[in-house]
C-alpha cells in the first residue's frame, strides 16, 4: 500500500469515493459536487488537497484536507475534512496510513495541530480515532450557515 498526492486525472474517482463516503453517513442526497467543481477547487484555486491510498493501482481510500490556522497558538495546522476506506479493505491499516501521511504533513508545515470532525453516531470510526490517540473536542459547538442563509447574509449591508 502507498499513500500519494491526488493527480487531476483522478478526481472521478475522488468523486467516486466521495458519494460513498456520504452514502455510507446516509447524507448522498447532499452531495452537488461535480467532477469540474472538484478538478477547479483541488487543482486550479487549490482549495484543499486530497492524499489517496493505494493498493498496488487501485484506489482505496482517500483523505481531503486543507490548512487552517490558529490563532492562539499562532500556527498552521491540518484539517481533515473527509477520510474514507473502501469496505473491503477496512482494518488493512489505510485509514491509519492516510492519518499519519496528514499528521507528517502538519509537522513538516511546523503546524501543532490535525483536526476534523466526525458523526456522533459513527461509532466505529469513533473507536478508531481515540484508538489512534484522538481527543473528542466536547467543549465547542459547530456552527454553520450555508445555503440561501449564506446568501442573505453576504448581501447584508453592515448594521454597525
Amino acid at each position: 500500500m502507498e499513500i500519494v498526492a491526488a493527480k487531476q486525472g483522478e478526481v472521478s474517482v475522488i468523486l467516486k469515493m466521495i458519494k460513498e463516503l456520504a452514502e455510507y453517513e446516509g447524507l448522498l442526497d447532499e452531495v452537488t459536487a461535480t467532477e469540474e467543481d472538484l478538478t477547479e477547487s483541488l487543482f486550479v484555486q487549490h482549495q484543499a488537497q486530497v492524499i489517496l491510498a493505494k493498493d498496488k493501482s487501485e484506489v482505496i481510500g482517500f483523505a481531503l484536507y486543507f490548512i487552517n490556522y490558529s490563532t492562539f497558538i499562532g500556527r498552521g495546522g491540518v484539517y481533515l475534512e473527509d477520510l474514507y476506506v473502501r469496505p473491503s479493505y477496512r482494518g488493512s491499516g489505510a485509514g491509519k496510513a492516510l492519518i499519519k501521511k496528514l499528521a507528517q504533513i502538519a509537522v513538516e508545515i511546523g503546524g501543532q495541530r490535525l483536526q476534523w470532525w466526525c458523526l456522533k453516531n459513527n461509532t466505529s470510526s469513533l473507536d478508531f480515532y481515540e484508538h489512534i490517540g484522538a481527543k473528542q473536542q466536547d467543549d465547542w459547538i459547530v456552527l454553520r450557515v450555508s445555503g440561501k442563509e449564506l446568501e442573505k447574509l453576504a448581501g447584508q449591508e453592515s448594521t454597525s
